[in-house]
């Protein structure tokens, strides 16, 4: 297969779902990171917000939204996931919170787009909980730090 063919495209020009039937289960692991910034005195509010600890209620946004990933990107498949980890690293001096999620399976596909969707979940949710607060928040960059597992291997992003 061409390496760089869309595989969820046909011949024809389709969209279709990739078939994995033929592929081996193996160990899946992505990392992925997203930033928002926002003013230091929002950062420092997050954990005492009316709506509750903003960065509990977004881990636990992330997670969610990683194990319904197939319900919201039409082409992936849905996966029995192994783990879901989200992180924070706020930092009031440089006026952002990093997020990084970590998702594992046992599977026939890999966990790329978990990992991503739980990072974007996880944004938008800071955003709706400090909303309030400062509406000039924004996000990004969102990218895949890494991917391990299954016939193309570990890729790292380069440095």
């Amino acid at each position: 297969m061409d390496k760089h063919k869309l595989t969820h495209i046909n011949e024809k020009g389709e969209s279709q779902m990739v078939d994995v039937g033929a592929k081996q289960v193996t160990s899946r692991e992505a990392r992925a990171e997203g930033f928002i910034t926002m003013p230091a005195s929002l950062i420092r509010q997050l954990e005492h917000l009316k709506k509750g600890n903003a960065y509990e209620v977004a881990r636990l946004a992330g997670i969610m939204a990683a194990k319904k990933t197939s319900d919201l990107i039409p082409l992936c498949h849905g996966l029995a996931l192994d783990s879901v980890h989200v992180a924070f690293e706020p930092d009031a001096d440089a006026n952002s919170v990093r997020i990084e999620a970590v998702a594992r399976c046992h599977g026939r596909t890999g966990v790329e787009m978990e990992a991503l969707t739980a990072v974007n979940v996880a944004l938008l949710t800071l955003y709706d909980m400090g909303k309030a607060v400062a509406r000039d928040m924004e996000m990004g960059p969102i990218r895949l730090l890494s991917k391990a597992g299954g016939k193309s291997g570990d890729w790292l992003r380069p440095s």
